[in-house]
């Protein structure tokens, strides 16, 4: 184990030298994400609704989260889906930069340990198995690892499966289209989720609907609180 990782390091500081990493924000060498461009990402701030995280001025529950029953008990995001922290996310989902899913992580990991989410193991939210092939990856099991390495909590990735395709939720128009096109499209096929706290990780909430319709499949299987953590959020 320890010959395994000691290659992988090697591997990786090799291909850095060959390819170092620039900020896709201002082109410095060093990082992804340079210190400086990190201090100008948009982050969301409070008040927000305590349980979608949409701003709210009134700093308790928005007038949607008031008017019905959900089955997640809250939605975190740090950032705003805008300006440099939407190129990262496009770059690791769109352009194949797999290697970005490391410094989105270190930003989930510095929201959490400043606003702690209950939750004592992390589920990547799944894709449907035809668009995982074409994709290669899945963009939120890749944080969802990256996450776990953090801050040391386990990652399961083939408990929640995705079981309906569906539209793509960027093609849906409106939120209640999205709703209808991920209800009942996700399930647990196994009980490794019975009875635990589950922090379930994708990379961007829109409607919260694909949120939603994942925990209700966690509650299905008995999980015992679901919570939702994405790298931004569309407001």
């Amino acid at each position: 184990m320890a010959l395994s990782f000691s290659l992988g390091q090697l591997q990786e500081a090799v291909v850095d030298f060959l390819f170092p990493r620039r900020c896709i924000g201002c082109g410095r060498t060093g990082a992804f994400l340079c210190a400086g461009c990190r201090q100008t990402l948009p982050r969301l701030l409070p008040p927000f609704c305590w349980t979608c995280g949409k701003p709210e001025s009134s700093g308790g529950l928005c007038p949607t989260c008031w008017g019905r029953q959900t089955e997640i008990d809250g939605i975190r995001s740090p950032f705003r889906f805008e300006g440099l922290i939407r190129q990262a996310i496009h770059e690791l989902k769109y352009r194949n930069l797999k290697a970005i899913s490391g410094s989105l992580a270190e930003l989930l990991a510095d929201y959490l340990q400043a606003n702690p989410v209950p939750g004592e193991i992390l589920v990547p939210v799944p894709l449907y198995p035809r668009r995982l092939r074409e994709r290669g990856y899945n963009q939120s099991g890749l944080l969802a690892r990256e996450l776990g390495r953090l801050i040391d909590l386990p990652v399961v990735e083939d408990s929640l499966y995705r079981s309906r395709e569906g539209l793509s939720q960027a093609k849906s128009a409106t939120v209640e289209d999205r709703r209808r096109n991920v209800a009942d499209a996700f399930a647990c096929r196994d009980q490794r989720l019975y009875g635990k706290h589950v922090l379930l990780v994708d990379d961007v909430c829109t409607s919260e609907a694909t949120l939603e319709a994942c925990a209700a499949a966690l509650r299905t299987a008995e999980a015992v609180s679901v919570w939702g953590l994405t790298v931004a959020r569309e407001t």
